[in-house]
C-alpha cells in the first residue's frame, strides 16, 4: 500500500512541476540574446522533476512497482517459468528459437571436425603413409555413421512409435490446457495448497535473525502457486518436466548403427593397443576420432522430417501457454523492465565479480622476458601484432539478424545426412564472419587491452559528456533535471559501482568499457558546463550585435570559451580512468594491466607488480603529454588574459 501511494505521490509532483514550468517559461521575459547563462540558473521545480524522476526509475527498475500494484505476479511468473524452463529441453531438438534443427547443427559440426582431422593428417610430416591411410579409413567410417541416423527408412518402428506416443502427450497436455477447470483440484487438495501458500508467505518476505538481530532474506519469490491461473502452469510444467525426461532419454539407434559403431570402436582400440611409445601421434589422432564417434552416439539425431509432428505439437502448446498467460504477459512486459522470473531447479528467483622491493635489474630482465610474444603473460603478450582476418571484423560488425530477414530457410540436413547451403546459409556465414578473406595487421595483449578500455570509455564520456555539459550550462531545464541524477553517483567512488556493472554486463569489455565511461562521463559534463556558464555575457551580446546567428554563438563564442574546462577535464578523466580500470581488472578480468597485477600478488611476483606500476605511469604519461600538445595547438589563448 505504502509503495503505490509513494509512486502516485511521485507521478503527481513530476506532472505539477512539469506543468508549472512550462507556464513560467511562457510568462517570463524572452531575452533576445542566446545562451545566457543567468537563465539557466535557479529552477527548484526542475529539480523536483529530476530528483523523482530517479526514484521513479529506481522504483521501477528494482520491480518495487509491480510488487506494490500486483503483489502475486511473481508467483504466477514463477509458475510460468517453470513451463518455459521444461520447455527449454524439448525446444532445444528444432529449430523454434534457434535457427537450425539440433541434428542439423550437430551433424554440420563433426562433419566440419572430421575434416578438420582429415587435413591435419593429410598435412602431417610426423605420420607415415600406412598411418595416414588407416586413420583416414578410420574417419570415413565413422563419417558413415550419420547417414545411418538420418535415413528414416533405417529407423526402428519402435522408435517411431515412442516419437508418436510423446508427441500425443504433449496434444493431450494442449487440450487438457485450454479447459478452464483444467487441473482438477479437490476440497483437500485446495485447502493443502492454500495452508501451504499461507506458509511460504509472500514475495520477497524478509525476516529478524533471533538473536543476532540482523535481517535476511527468506524468500525471495513464492514457489507454490497461490492462483488458479498459476496452478494452471505448475501443473503443466509437472507434466511437461515427464514428457522431457522421456524425451531426453530416447535415442535413434538402430541395428545398422550399433553394429557399425561397435566395430569402429573396436578397431581402433586394437590399433592403439597396437602402437608403440614413438607413434603417440597417431594414437591421439585415433583417440580424437573415437570422441567424434562417441559425441555422434550420444547425440539426439533423427531424420529430417521424423519430429515434424513433434515440433508442431511443441510450437502450439507454446502458444497456447502464451495465450493463457492474458495480462499476466502485459504486466511481465511493462512492469519487469530488463529481466523477469525465472525458474531454476526447486526455486524460482528475480533475475529485472618476499622481497617487495625487487633489484632493477631483475624487474627489467622480467620485463624483457614479457615483452617477447612467446612469453608475455599468461600465454598473452603485453603488446604485440597479430594477423585477423577481415572477416571476423565483418561478422563483429554485421548484425545477425540481416540473414534472419531474407527470406526462406536456413538449411536443412537431407536423410543422407548431407547439408547443402543455400543463399540464406551463405549470408549467415558472411554477418558471423565464417568465411576467409585477407589477413591485416591488429594489435593485440594486456597492454593494448588496457589502453583501448581506457580510450572507448574516455571517448563515449567525451561525446554524451560534452554537449550535455554545455547544454546543462546554458538552460536551467537540463540544469535543474540532470544536476540531481550527476551528483548522486558523482561522489560514489567507482570501485562501489564495479561488482554491480560487472554482474549486469559481465567481466568482458562491455562491463569495464562502462564503468569507465561511467567515470569519465561525470567529469566531462562539469568541465563542459563550468566552462559554458563562465562564457562573458559580454561576448555573447557583443557577437549578436554583429548579427551572429545562434548556431554561431554558440559554435564560436561558447564553445571556444568552454574548451579549455573541457580538455582540463580530459586530463583528469584520463587519471581517473586508469585508476578505475586497474581496479576493475583486479575485480574481473582475464587480460589487461590490472589483470596481470592481480596475479603477480597472489603469487608474489613483485617484480612483476612494478613492472605494472612502470607500464601504467607510462600510459598516463602518454596521455597526458597527448592531451597538453592537443592544448597547446587548439587553445593557444589559455593563461594569456
Amino acid at each position: 500500500m505504502l509503495t503505490q501511494i509513494i509512486t502516485i505521490l511521485i507521478i503527481v509532483s513530476i506532472v505539477g512541476c512539469v506543468l508549472y514550468g512550462r507556464r513560467l517559461i511562457r510568462t517570463e521575459k524572452v531575452d533576445a540574446v542566446f545562451g545566457n547563462p543567468e537563465r539557466a540558473k535557479g529552477g527548484t521545480h526542475w529539480v523536483i522533476v529530476g530528483s523523482s524522476a530517479i526514484l521513479l526509475v529506481w522504483l521501477y527498475y528494482s520491480w518495487d512497482i509491480a510488487k506494490g500494484f500486483y503483489p502475486k505476479s511473481a508467483n504466477e511468473l514463477c509458475q510460468v517459468a517453470k513451463i518455459n524452463e521444461s520447455l527449454l529441453g524439448l525446444k532445444y531438438q528444432f529449430p523454434i528459437e534457434e535457427r537450425e534443427f539440433k541434428s542439423t547443427s550437430i551433424i554440420k559440426t563433426e562433419n566440419k571436425n572430421l575434416k578438420k582431422i582429415t587435413t591435419e593428417i593429410n598435412n602431417s610430416k610426423d605420420l607415415n603413409n600406412q598411418q595416414k591411410t588407416i586413420l583416414i579409413g578410420f574417419i570415413n567410417k565413422t563419417g558413415q555413421l550419420i547417414p545411418l541416423l538420418t535415413n528414416e527408412d533405417l529407423m526402428e518402428v519402435k522408435t517411431k512409435q515412442k516419437i508418436d506416443e510423446i508427441t500425443g502427450k504433449i496434444n493431450l497436455l494442449s487440450e487438457n490446457f485450454k479447459k478452464p477447470d483444467y487441473p482438477f483440484e479437490t476440497e483437500e487438495e485446495l485447502n493443502k495448497r492454500i495452508q501451504s501458500v499461507k506458509e511460504q508467505g509472500g514475495w520477497g518476505i524478509t525476516t529478524v535473525q533471533s538473536g543476532t538481530g540482523s535481517i535476511e532474506n527468506t524468500l525471495e519469490v513464492p514457489l507454490v502457486p497461490a492462483t488458479n491461473r498459476g496452478l494452471k502452469f505448475h501443473t503443466a510444467a509437472e507434466e511437461l518436466k515427464i514428457i522431457d525426461e522421456e524425451f531426453f532419454k530416447l535415442r535413434n539407434h538402430n541395428p545398422q548403427f550399433k553394429k557399425s559403431l561397435k566395430e569402429i570402436k573396436e578397431e581402433i582400440k586394437a590399433y592403439r593397443s597396437s602402437l608403440d611409445d614413438s607413434e603417440e601421434l597417431a594414437s591421439t589422432y585415433a583417440k580424437n576420432i573415437v570422441k567424434i564417434t562417441r559425441r555422434i552416439e550420444y547425440a539426439s539425431i533423427y531424420p529430417p522430417n521424423a519430429l515434424d509432428k513433434m515440433q508442431s505439437a511443441i510450437v502450439a502448446f507454446d502458444n497456447l501457454q502464451k495465450t493463457e498467460q492474458g495480462g499476466l504477459q502485459l504486466i511481465d512486459i511493462l512492469l519487469f523492465p530488463a529481466g523477469t522470473i525465472v525458474s531454476s531447479g526447486t526455486s524460482c528467483s528475480e533475475q529485472g565479480s618476499g622481497r617487495w622491493l625487487p633489484k632493477p635489474s631483475d624487474t627489467l630482465n622480467k620485463f624483457i622476458l614479457m615483452s617477447k610474444p612467446s612469453v608475455g603473460y599468461k600465454n598473452i603478450p603485453l603488446l604485440w601484432i597479430d594477423m585477423m582476418d577481415v572477416s571476423k571484423i565483418v561478422g563483429f560488425i554485421l548484425p545477425d539478424w540481416i540473414a534472419d530477414i531474407i527470406p526462406g530457410k536456413y538449411p536443412k540436413h537431407t536423410k543422407d545426412g548431407i547439408v547443402k547451403e543455400n543463399f540464406k546459409g551463405k549470408v549467415l556465414k558472411v554477418v558471423t564472419g565464417d568465411f576467409k578473406l585477407f589477413k591485416i595487421p591488429v594489435p593485440y595483449g594486456h597492454i593494448w587491452d588496457s589502453f583501448l578500455r581506457v580510450f572507448l570509455g574516455l571517448i563515449f564520456g567525451i561525446l554524451i559528456g560534452v554537449p550535455l555539459g554545455l547544454f546543462m550550462g546554458l538552460n536551467r531545464f537540463a540544469k535543474g533535471f540532470f544536476d540531481p541524477l550527476i551528483e548522486l553517483y558523482r561522489p560514489v567512488p567507482p570501485l562501489a559501482w564495479a561488482p554491480l556493472i560487472i554482474s549486469v554486463l559481465g567481466i568482458d569489455n562491455t562491463g569495464k568499457v562502462f564503468l569507465l565511461f561511467m567515470v569519465s562521463l561525470s567529469i566531462m559534463i562539469i568541465s563542459a558546463r563550468a566552462g559554458a556558464s563562465g562564457t562573458q555575457l559580454s561576448k555573447i551580446h557583443a557577437a549578436h550585435s554583429l548579427g551572429a546567428s545562434k548556431k554561431q554563438i554558440l559554435r564560436y563564442v561558447i564553445f571556444p570559451n568552454s574548451l579549455p574546462e573541457i580538455l582540463t577535464g580530459i586530463r583528469v578523466a584520463v587519471g581517473m580512468c586508469w585508476g578505475t580500470l586497474v581496479a576493475a581488472e583486479f575485480l574481473a578480468g582475464t587480460t589487461g594491466i590490472g589483470f596481470v597485477e592481480n596475479v603477480a600478488k597472489k603469487y608474489f611476483q613483485y617484480e612483476v607488480i612494478w613492472i605494472t606500476i612502470f607500464i601504467m605511469g607510462m600510459l598516463g604519461l602518454l596521455f597526458d603529454v597527448t592531451l597538453r600538445k592537443i592544448i597547446d595547438k587548439t587553445i593557444p589563448w589559455r593563461g594569456k588574459g
